[in-house]
């Protein structure tokens, strides 16, 4: 049965004792209904561990948690967070400003970081803003819709996999495994990029109509190195956030470091695959020109070689009273033959030329 939180009078079970509108908490999977999605988590052993919320001790978990995770919450629902969180929770609009003074901040309420991660649409990726609210005793995530990264990290979180014995650790360690994550993406668009390359270079069939559906990959490919281009500098400038304005211990100092030495090194590989994407891309659009300038070759041909033979034929299709050639016994034969001879001329002159 699910668990109902009313912020004021605490846990009830279907609302049964209280007639103000609860948020629902899934205590056993978190996961998302009319409600909002709630998942709470703890460092246990240096792991971090997923708390299942249990009514009796709700209130005294989601105080005690090491990561609180929040998924789309309504106008309502992030009202009674706030209240209960003593934290002001940011709007939606403030999450996307693109600004840095609007993404990286800090207030009475902790250290805010808002961090770009990569997710996935109708089969083309896109990004989602997690809005970050670093404090000494906990960490804040809120986000309006799922990412594969943090799905991810909730597995690796169940399995133990995940090191972290406070929230500036934990926090260091969800980037470094996003850009493990946008390296693996970097891979498989290499790869994908590399089929297109075939496709274009190599193949035969590049010539019979598959240049154009090279042009629509390559835009796509383009698009989602743009992505994940866009989410590593977002990184970069998060982790330099958090170096200026946070005491790092040793080990986190040299986590953060080699953060942003993974960063660099993508940036780079992203810079490359733009080159040879737009390589790529020139090279199609050039073999669709040539394709074209065949055809506008063909029908240029084609108006030279029937051009003397139709001056010709215009020229004996006048009507004059004096004529002499209509009194020829083979006039019509002679004038077929100059057309027939007229148009192989040129024909034999181009093909001599090596212009055909």
């Amino acid at each position: 049965m699910p668990v109902f939180l009313c912020l004021e009078c605490g846990p009830a079970l279907l609302a049964a004792a209280c007639d103000k509108e609860p948020f629902p908490v899934d205590p056993s999977q978190g996961q998302r209904g009319d409600g909002i999605m709630l998942r709470v988590f703890n460092f246990q052993g240096n792991k971090v561990a997923e708390i299942h919320i249990e009514a009796e001790n709700l209130a005294r978990t989601i105080a005690a948690a090491g990561w609180i995770d929040v998924l789309d919450p309504t106008e309502e629902e992030r009202d009674e967070l706030e209240q209960y969180l003593r934290t002001e929770l940011p709007e939606s609009d403030d999450v996307e400003e693109i600004e840095s003074s609007a993404r990286y901040f800090i207030d009475s309420a902790g250290m805010h970081v808002h961090s770009l991660f990569l997710g996935q649409s109708e089969g083309r990726h896109t990004t989602v803003t997690v809005a970050f609210i670093l404090q000494p005793d906990r960490l804040i995530s809120l986000r309006e819709e799922d990412s594969p990264d943090f799905r991810l990290l909730r597995m690796r979180a169940r399995r133990g996999q995940i090191e972290a014995g406070n929230p500036l650790d934990f926090l260091l360690s969800i980037f470094e495994h996003k850009v493990e994550n946008l390296a693996d993406t970097l891979e498989d668009i290499h790869r994908e990029l590399e089929k297109v390359s075939e496709m274009v270079l190599e193949e035969a069939q590049a010539a019979e109509g598959h240049l154009e559906e090279a042009i629509g990959e390559l835009a796509r490919l383009e698009n989602s190195n743009g992505k994940v281009r866009l989410c590593l500098m977002d990184t970069q400038r998060s982790i330099s956030f958090l170096q200026k304005h946070q005491r790092y211990p040793a080990e986190h100092f040299a986590t953060a470091h080699d953060i942003m030495r993974d960063v660099e090194t993508l940036l780079s590989h992203t810079t490359f695959l733009f080159e040879k994407i737009n390589f790529l891309m020139d090279t199609a659009q050039g073999f669709i020109n040539i394709e074209q300038n065949q055809v506008i070759k063909i029908f240029s041909i084609a108006a030279v070689v029937f051009l003397p033979p139709t001056m010709v034929a215009s020229i004996y299709g006048m009507n004059f009273q004096f004529f002499p050639e209509l009194g020829w016994r083979y006039g019509y034969l002679w004038a077929l033959a100059v057309m027939v001879v007229s148009g192989i001329a040129p024909y034999w002159y181009f093909k001599r030329k090596g212009w055909l």
